[in-house]
């Protein structure tokens, strides 16, 4: 890619951000004559966001670090409308108590990750429902609908791939894409905000915005996306076997979000530091050295500095206490009931109704199935669904399997 100078686009390269740009060059030249005002947009169909949106968070948290102003614009009007975008159906549709109380919800998670104020730098919120709501409609599609060509807008991939799988798409539907595009000329003409972010499914969307403030208002706008991201095993960010990791502890509490990043696969480790943290990228670089036993710590290390953006240190250290209070047998030896297995038993593997059985925590193979049918059994502090689940090798953390029934019943498997 071009050689870039501005702090913030050889950050947002560096540490893994950039998909793609509409014009790198032009956008760099004016990361360089100040503060540039860009937005990512939110949906609020949940009061809470979850880890799958922490990289849009991280990208407005590292435009704000290296001299620029977040732009945080919450859906309180495309909400009703619902964006197709990756979805196989239509979005329930809210009502507007429904999403004041999710817009609610949401505010506290970005009042951790930035800094708002009135300061050239400093982070604003708006919602799209104060513009939005006032549009004529007839005026609306005079003036702007006249942009947008359907052929070039059923090409879209938001849009073609739900016509693919023969999903009904409706025309409040395919209206998102031209209220996102006017969001971003609003937002200019309010806010003096040049660029939109956003992940790489938003790309259509976001190119449509640029082009409507050329077309309509003779300004220079810029698009910059993110990969959409996923583990190294393939998973999802942000979604674990027991639910969504999110990012308010009314819905999940600390230790758990701790140990969803504890548990991150050892490929993801130098990632996750780049993108969730504000570690140097030289240290981040000795971490990614790193083998063996080391892995673990750094991954003690990740979740400690993930959890403090997220909930602060006192949550984070808290956390990481807990865990070595249940995962050190030197701690917990006289707390929790320990049984030794071989790492023969392990390579043949252990069915999960077993291994509870002998831990201590169910009764018989049966109390177990029935435990696991309620919900109640976590491996690894990983809710189990099935109950013919087999421990092996790779269940193993730190040399031992956790395993938890309820909230306050724990017996480790130790290998002998």
């Amino acid at each position: 890619m071009t050689d870039v100078k501005s702090d913030f686009l050889k950050a947002v390269r560096d540490r893994g951000f950039l998909h793609q740009c509409t014009d790198m060059e032009a956008l760099d030249a004016r990361a360089l004559e100040g503060p540039i005002p860009a937005y990512i947009g939110f949906d609020a169909t949940a009061d809470s966001l979850h880890a799958g949106s922490l990289v849009p968070i991280m990208l407005l948290r590292l435009l704000q670090r290296t001299g620029h102003k977040p732009v945080v614009l919450m859906g309180g009007g495309t909400t009703k409308v619902g964006d197709p975008s990756g979805k196989d159906e239509a979005r329930k549709l809210l009502t507007n108590e429904d999403i004041a109380r999710n817009m609610a919800g949401i505010k506290k998670v970005f009042e951790k990750f930035l800094t708002f104020g009135d300061g050239p730098t400093d982070a604003i919120m708006v919602n799209n429902d104060d513009w939005l709501s006032q549009l004529q409609y007839i005026d609306f599609l005079r003036d702007y609908g006249r942009h947008f060509s359907v052929n070039r807008m059923l090409k879209f991939d938001s849009v073609a791939l739900r016509l693919e799988r023969e999903q009904p798409l409706s025309f409040l539907e395919f209206n998102y894409m031209i209220l996102q595009a006017y969001d971003f000329v609003e937002l200019s003409r309010r806010h003096n905000v040049c660029l939109q972010m956003g992940g790489s499914d938003q790309w259509g969307n976001i190119v449509n915005g640029v082009e409507l403030g050329r077309r309509t208002e003779d300004v220079s706008l810029f698009g910059l996306t993110v990969p959409l991201l996923t583990t190294a095993s393939g998973a999802k960010m942000g979604k674990t076997a027991s639910g969504a990791v999110w990012l308010n502890e009314e819905r999940l509490s600390a230790y758990d979000y701790w140990q969803y990043w504890r548990n991150a696969e050892d490929a993801d480790v130098a990632k996750f530091f780049r993108l969730f943290t504000d570690l140097p990228l030289e240290e981040i670089a000795e971490i990614e050295k790193l083998e063996g036993a080391a892995i673990n710590e750094a991954k003690i290390r990740l979740a400690n500095e993930v959890t403090a953006l997220c909930h602060g240190w006192d949550a984070a250290n808290a956390a990481a206490e807990t865990a070595r209070k249940t995962f050190e047998l030197g701690a917990v030896g006289d707390d929790l009931p320990t049984v030794e297995i071989t790492a023969a038993e392990l390579d043949a593997g252990i069915g999960v109704l077993e291994a509870l059985t002998r831990s201590g925590l169910t009764q018989s193979n049966g109390d177990a199935r029935r435990q696991i049918k309620g919900g109640a059994i976590r491996v690894n502090d990983e809710k189990v669904e099935d109950d013919k689940l087999t421990l092996g090798t790779a269940s193993l953390v730190d040399g031992v399997i956790k395993l938890s029934m309820g909230k306050k019943k724990h017996a480790l498997l130790k290998l002998a």
